[in-house]
Protein backbone atom coordinates (compact mmCIF):
# COMPACT_ATOMS: atom_id res chain seq x y z
CA UNK A 1 0.00 0.00 0.00
CA UNK A 2 2.60 2.28 0.96
CA UNK A 3 4.13 2.30 -2.78
CA UNK A 4 0.53 2.95 -4.25
CA UNK A 5 0.07 -1.02 -5.42
CA UNK A 6 -3.40 -2.69 -4.75
CA UNK A 7 -3.14 -5.51 -6.71
CA UNK A 8 -0.94 -8.22 -6.99
CA UNK A 9 -0.69 -12.19 -8.67
CA UNK A 10 1.31 -15.06 -8.13
CA UNK A 11 2.16 -18.32 -9.87
CA UNK A 12 4.09 -21.29 -7.90
CA UNK A 13 4.85 -24.32 -10.53
CA UNK A 14 6.77 -27.46 -9.92
CA UNK A 15 9.44 -27.17 -12.36
CA UNK A 16 10.04 -31.44 -12.52
CA UNK A 17 6.43 -31.66 -13.61
CA UNK A 18 5.48 -28.50 -15.09
CA UNK A 19 2.57 -28.53 -13.08
CA UNK A 20 0.83 -25.04 -11.70
CA UNK A 21 0.59 -25.35 -7.85
CA UNK A 22 -0.84 -22.22 -7.71
CA UNK A 23 -2.36 -19.59 -9.45
CA UNK A 24 -3.34 -16.05 -7.70
CA UNK A 25 -4.61 -13.77 -10.90
CA UNK A 26 -5.77 -10.62 -8.10
CA UNK A 27 -5.79 -9.82 -4.69
CA UNK A 28 -9.22 -9.83 -4.58
CA UNK A 29 -11.60 -10.98 -8.05
CA UNK A 30 -14.96 -9.42 -6.47
CA UNK A 31 -13.42 -5.73 -5.82
CA UNK A 32 -13.81 -3.26 -8.06
CA UNK A 33 -12.00 -0.68 -6.74
CA UNK A 34 -9.05 -2.62 -8.16
CA UNK A 35 -10.38 -4.17 -11.46
CA UNK A 36 -10.11 -7.43 -9.36
CA UNK A 37 -11.99 -8.94 -12.37
CA UNK A 38 -8.92 -9.81 -14.56
CA UNK A 39 -6.02 -12.58 -14.25
CA UNK A 40 -3.03 -10.56 -14.49
CA UNK A 41 -1.05 -13.67 -13.95
CA UNK A 42 -2.21 -14.41 -17.44
CA UNK A 43 -1.72 -10.52 -18.84
CA UNK A 44 0.97 -9.34 -20.57
CA UNK A 45 2.87 -7.03 -18.72
CA UNK A 46 6.40 -5.44 -19.06
CA UNK A 47 9.08 -7.71 -17.12
CA UNK A 48 11.38 -5.57 -16.20
CA UNK A 49 15.05 -6.83 -14.96
CA UNK A 50 13.74 -10.55 -14.68
CA UNK A 51 14.04 -10.94 -18.30
CA UNK A 52 18.33 -10.77 -18.18
CA UNK A 53 19.00 -14.02 -17.36
CA UNK A 54 17.33 -15.27 -21.21
CA UNK A 55 19.83 -12.53 -22.55
CA UNK A 56 22.62 -13.90 -20.47
CA UNK A 57 21.54 -17.58 -21.28
CA UNK A 58 22.47 -16.62 -25.20
CA UNK A 59 26.12 -15.22 -23.80
CA UNK A 60 26.75 -18.63 -21.69
CA UNK A 61 25.52 -20.69 -24.97
CA UNK A 62 28.32 -18.55 -27.23
CA UNK A 63 30.90 -18.96 -24.65
CA UNK A 64 30.78 -16.56 -22.08
CA UNK A 65 31.21 -17.32 -18.67
CA UNK A 66 29.88 -15.97 -15.13
CA UNK A 67 33.85 -14.76 -14.78
CA UNK A 68 33.93 -12.62 -17.97
CA UNK A 69 34.33 -8.66 -17.70
CA UNK A 70 31.86 -6.41 -19.16
CA UNK A 71 32.13 -2.93 -18.53
CA UNK A 72 29.84 -0.57 -16.77
CA UNK A 73 30.65 2.79 -17.66
CA UNK A 74 28.24 5.50 -19.64
CA UNK A 75 27.87 4.51 -22.88
CA UNK A 76 26.44 5.18 -26.12
CA UNK A 77 24.63 2.61 -28.37
CA UNK A 78 23.73 4.58 -31.52
CA UNK A 79 26.39 5.83 -34.45
CA UNK A 80 25.46 9.36 -34.97
CA UNK A 81 24.70 10.68 -31.59
CA UNK A 82 26.94 13.36 -29.94
CA UNK A 83 29.03 11.79 -27.18
CA UNK A 84 27.35 13.80 -24.60
CA UNK A 85 23.93 12.92 -25.64
CA UNK A 86 22.88 10.82 -23.17
CA UNK A 87 18.98 10.82 -23.92
CA UNK A 88 16.84 8.40 -25.66
CA UNK A 89 15.84 11.26 -28.26
CA UNK A 90 16.51 11.43 -31.80
CA UNK A 91 17.18 7.23 -31.60
CA UNK A 92 20.06 8.54 -29.31
CA UNK A 93 20.65 5.28 -26.20
CA UNK A 94 22.42 5.32 -23.30
CA UNK A 95 20.97 3.49 -20.56
CA UNK A 96 21.42 3.94 -16.89
CA UNK A 97 22.04 2.03 -13.89
CA UNK A 98 18.84 2.14 -11.17
CA UNK A 99 21.75 3.81 -8.50
CA UNK A 100 23.07 6.50 -11.32
CA UNK A 101 26.73 4.81 -10.38
CA UNK A 102 28.85 3.50 -13.14
CA UNK A 103 31.61 0.86 -11.83
CA UNK A 104 33.70 0.18 -14.31
CA UNK A 105 34.68 -3.56 -15.34
CA UNK A 106 32.73 -6.12 -13.37
CA UNK A 107 32.09 -9.66 -13.81
CA UNK A 108 28.51 -11.46 -15.82
CA UNK A 109 28.25 -12.76 -11.70
CA UNK A 110 28.45 -9.39 -10.16
CA UNK A 111 26.36 -7.65 -13.25
CA UNK A 112 23.11 -10.19 -12.96
CA UNK A 113 23.52 -10.88 -9.08
CA UNK A 114 22.99 -7.28 -8.36
CA UNK A 115 20.95 -6.57 -11.95
CA UNK A 116 23.31 -3.40 -13.73
CA UNK A 117 21.53 -2.31 -16.35
CA UNK A 118 24.40 -0.85 -18.86
CA UNK A 119 26.37 -4.43 -18.59
CA UNK A 120 22.94 -6.03 -19.28
CA UNK A 121 22.78 -4.07 -22.63
CA UNK A 122 25.73 -5.11 -23.62
CA UNK A 123 25.19 -8.32 -22.93
CA UNK A 124 22.51 -8.00 -24.89
CA UNK A 125 24.54 -6.45 -27.76
CA UNK A 126 26.62 -8.97 -28.05
CA UNK A 127 24.16 -12.10 -27.56
CA UNK A 128 21.62 -10.63 -30.48
CA UNK A 129 18.03 -9.28 -29.80
CA UNK A 130 16.66 -12.37 -32.14
CA UNK A 131 19.21 -14.70 -30.92
CA UNK A 132 17.74 -13.54 -26.96
CA UNK A 133 14.08 -13.90 -28.59
CA UNK A 134 14.60 -17.67 -29.59
CA UNK A 135 15.68 -18.69 -26.90
CA UNK A 136 13.01 -16.90 -24.99
CA UNK A 137 10.50 -18.76 -26.93
CA UNK A 138 12.45 -21.91 -26.63
CA UNK A 139 11.78 -21.64 -22.75
CA UNK A 140 7.78 -20.67 -22.67
CA UNK A 141 8.09 -17.15 -23.53
CA UNK A 142 5.71 -16.63 -26.91
CA UNK A 143 4.31 -12.89 -26.84
CA UNK A 144 7.50 -11.99 -27.92
CA UNK A 145 6.66 -11.34 -31.83
CA UNK A 146 7.99 -8.20 -33.04
CA UNK A 147 11.78 -7.27 -32.62
CA UNK A 148 12.25 -4.75 -34.15
CA UNK A 149 10.01 -2.73 -31.60
CA UNK A 150 11.78 -3.68 -28.20
CA UNK A 151 15.35 -2.71 -29.23
CA UNK A 152 18.28 -2.97 -26.79
CA UNK A 153 15.17 -2.57 -23.99
CA UNK A 154 14.50 -5.72 -24.57
CA UNK A 155 16.97 -6.90 -21.78
CA UNK A 156 15.55 -4.24 -19.19
CA UNK A 157 11.76 -5.92 -19.83
CA UNK A 158 11.36 -3.68 -23.18
CA UNK A 159 8.69 -7.15 -24.31
CA UNK A 160 5.33 -7.96 -22.40
CA UNK A 161 5.27 -11.48 -20.90
CA UNK A 162 2.67 -12.67 -18.57
CA UNK A 163 3.74 -14.28 -15.49
CA UNK A 164 2.71 -17.42 -15.87
CA UNK A 165 4.75 -17.75 -19.21
CA UNK A 166 7.57 -16.73 -17.05
CA UNK A 167 7.67 -18.00 -14.45
CA UNK A 168 7.31 -21.18 -16.34
CA UNK A 169 10.27 -20.11 -18.16
CA UNK A 170 12.65 -19.81 -14.98
CA UNK A 171 11.30 -23.37 -14.20
CA UNK A 172 14.25 -24.41 -16.79
CA UNK A 173 16.72 -23.00 -15.12
CA UNK A 174 15.56 -24.66 -12.08
CA UNK A 175 14.91 -28.11 -13.96
CA UNK A 176 18.73 -28.24 -15.31
CA UNK A 177 17.78 -27.22 -18.77
CA UNK A 178 14.52 -29.55 -19.38
CA UNK A 179 11.09 -27.89 -20.11
CA UNK A 180 7.92 -29.18 -18.81
CA UNK A 181 5.20 -27.22 -20.39
CA UNK A 182 3.06 -25.72 -17.34
CA UNK A 183 -0.03 -27.86 -16.63
CA UNK A 184 -3.59 -26.86 -14.74
CA UNK A 185 -5.58 -29.85 -15.20
CA UNK A 186 -3.82 -33.49 -14.43
CA UNK A 187 -7.13 -35.53 -15.73
CA UNK A 188 -11.02 -35.18 -16.51
CA UNK A 189 -13.29 -38.05 -15.79
CA UNK A 190 -16.88 -39.19 -16.37
CA UNK A 191 -18.66 -39.92 -13.71
CA UNK A 192 -18.46 -43.00 -14.40
CA UNK A 193 -14.81 -42.40 -13.73
CA UNK A 194 -13.79 -42.87 -17.71
CA UNK A 195 -10.94 -41.00 -18.17
CA UNK A 196 -11.80 -37.94 -21.21
CA UNK A 197 -8.49 -36.56 -20.89
CA UNK A 198 -5.18 -37.27 -19.43
CA UNK A 199 -2.00 -35.19 -18.89
CA UNK A 200 0.68 -36.71 -20.42
CA UNK A 201 3.95 -35.66 -19.63
CA UNK A 202 6.49 -34.51 -22.85
CA UNK A 203 10.07 -32.79 -21.20
CA UNK A 204 12.58 -30.92 -23.56
CA UNK A 205 15.77 -30.45 -23.22
CA UNK A 206 15.95 -26.56 -24.53
CA UNK A 207 19.03 -25.16 -22.40
CA UNK A 208 22.81 -26.34 -22.18
CA UNK A 209 22.95 -27.85 -18.08
CA UNK A 210 26.06 -25.69 -17.62
CA UNK A 211 24.27 -22.91 -19.17
CA UNK A 212 21.05 -23.52 -16.50
CA UNK A 213 23.39 -24.09 -13.87
CA UNK A 214 25.45 -21.20 -14.26
CA UNK A 215 22.15 -18.94 -14.20
CA UNK A 216 21.14 -20.83 -11.10
CA UNK A 217 24.44 -20.44 -9.26
CA UNK A 218 24.65 -16.45 -9.93
CA UNK A 219 20.66 -15.94 -8.64
CA UNK A 220 21.50 -18.16 -5.38
CA UNK A 221 25.02 -16.16 -4.74
CA UNK A 222 23.97 -14.23 -1.70
CA UNK A 223 27.76 -12.75 -1.64
CA UNK A 224 27.13 -11.79 -5.06
CA UNK A 225 24.23 -9.76 -4.54
CA UNK A 226 25.55 -8.28 -0.98
CA UNK A 227 26.53 -5.04 -2.88
CA UNK A 228 22.83 -3.54 -4.20
CA UNK A 229 20.73 -5.91 -1.77
CA UNK A 230 22.72 -6.24 1.13
CA UNK A 231 23.53 -9.30 4.04
CA UNK A 232 20.12 -10.46 4.78
CA UNK A 233 17.27 -9.25 2.73
CA UNK A 234 14.44 -10.89 2.20
CA UNK A 235 16.04 -12.19 -1.09
CA UNK A 236 18.53 -14.17 0.99
CA UNK A 237 16.99 -17.92 2.52
CA UNK A 238 19.57 -19.21 4.88
CA UNK A 239 18.14 -22.46 5.28
CA UNK A 240 18.72 -23.89 1.32
CA UNK A 241 19.38 -22.48 -1.97
CA UNK A 242 17.25 -20.38 -3.62
CA UNK A 243 18.06 -18.58 -6.73
CA UNK A 244 16.13 -15.29 -6.97
CA UNK A 245 15.48 -11.97 -9.76
CA UNK A 246 13.88 -9.01 -8.91
CA UNK A 247 12.85 -6.83 -11.81
CA UNK A 248 11.16 -3.39 -12.38
CA UNK A 249 9.48 -1.30 -15.05
CA UNK A 250 10.82 2.03 -15.84
CA UNK A 251 7.87 3.69 -15.84
CA UNK A 252 7.09 1.94 -12.48
CA UNK A 253 3.60 -0.09 -13.50
CA UNK A 254 5.34 -3.25 -12.91
CA UNK A 255 7.48 -5.11 -10.41
CA UNK A 256 8.30 -8.62 -10.44
CA UNK A 257 10.07 -11.14 -8.29
CA UNK A 258 11.22 -14.73 -9.72
CA UNK A 259 12.44 -17.23 -7.40
CA UNK A 260 13.10 -21.06 -7.24
CA UNK A 261 14.55 -24.22 -5.80
CA UNK A 262 15.32 -27.48 -8.01
CA UNK A 263 11.73 -28.00 -7.05
CA UNK A 264 9.63 -25.38 -6.33
CA UNK A 265 9.34 -21.95 -8.71
CA UNK A 266 7.50 -19.22 -7.70
CA UNK A 267 6.92 -15.94 -9.24
CA UNK A 268 5.04 -12.87 -8.16
CA UNK A 269 3.69 -9.51 -9.40
CA UNK A 270 2.41 -6.05 -7.88
CA UNK A 271 1.44 -3.45 -9.36
CA UNK A 272 -2.23 -2.42 -10.84
CA UNK A 273 -4.81 -3.87 -13.31
CA UNK A 274 -5.83 -0.30 -14.30
CA UNK A 275 -1.90 0.21 -15.74
CA UNK A 276 -1.34 3.11 -13.63
CA UNK A 277 2.07 3.60 -11.94
CA UNK A 278 3.39 2.81 -8.63
CA UNK A 279 5.14 5.79 -6.33
CA UNK A 280 8.48 6.73 -7.90
CA UNK A 281 11.77 4.68 -7.55
CA UNK A 282 9.93 1.53 -6.71
CA UNK A 283 11.79 -1.17 -7.35
CA UNK A 284 11.38 -5.32 -7.87
CA UNK A 285 12.62 -5.18 -4.51
CA UNK A 286 9.30 -4.40 -2.68
CA UNK A 287 7.31 -7.68 -3.77
CA UNK A 288 10.14 -10.00 -1.71
CA UNK A 289 8.37 -9.30 1.55
CA UNK A 290 5.13 -10.99 -0.17
CA UNK A 291 7.10 -13.72 -2.23
CA UNK A 292 9.53 -14.58 1.21
CA UNK A 293 6.29 -15.14 3.39
CA UNK A 294 5.18 -17.73 0.72
CA UNK A 295 8.25 -19.11 0.44
CA UNK A 296 8.66 -19.39 3.95
CA UNK A 297 5.30 -21.03 4.42
CA UNK A 298 5.17 -23.72 1.37
CA UNK A 299 9.39 -24.65 1.42
CA UNK A 300 9.13 -26.86 4.55
CA UNK A 301 7.13 -28.86 3.04
CA UNK A 302 9.35 -29.51 -0.03
CA UNK A 303 12.39 -31.43 0.76
CA UNK A 304 15.83 -29.55 0.30
CA UNK A 305 17.10 -29.91 -2.83
CA UNK A 306 20.83 -28.22 -4.13
CA UNK A 307 21.58 -26.69 -7.26
CA UNK A 308 24.11 -28.66 -9.03
CA UNK A 309 27.51 -27.06 -9.48
CA UNK A 310 28.63 -25.94 -13.25
CA UNK A 311 31.32 -27.66 -14.54
CA UNK A 312 34.52 -25.49 -13.74
CA UNK A 313 35.70 -23.74 -16.96
CA UNK A 314 39.24 -23.61 -18.24
CA UNK A 315 40.57 -19.90 -19.23
CA UNK A 316 43.74 -20.69 -19.79
CA UNK A 317 45.29 -19.86 -23.32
Amino acid sequence: KQFNADNDAIVAIDPKTGNILSMVGSKDYFDPTINGNFNVATAHRQPGSTFKPFVYSVLFNKGYTPDTLLFDIRTQFNSGCAPDNYTSLNNCYSPDNYDHIFRGPITIRSALAQSINVPGVKALYLAGIQDSIDLAKSLGINSLTTPDQYGLTLVLGGGEVSLLDMTSAYSVFANDGIRNSYNSILKVEDLNGKVLEQYTPNPQDVLSKQTARDISSILSDNNARIPSYGTNSALYIPTRPVAVKTGTTNDYKDAWIMGYTPNLIIGAWVGNNKNTPMDKKVAGFIVAPLWRKLMDEVLPSFPVENFIDPEPVDQTI
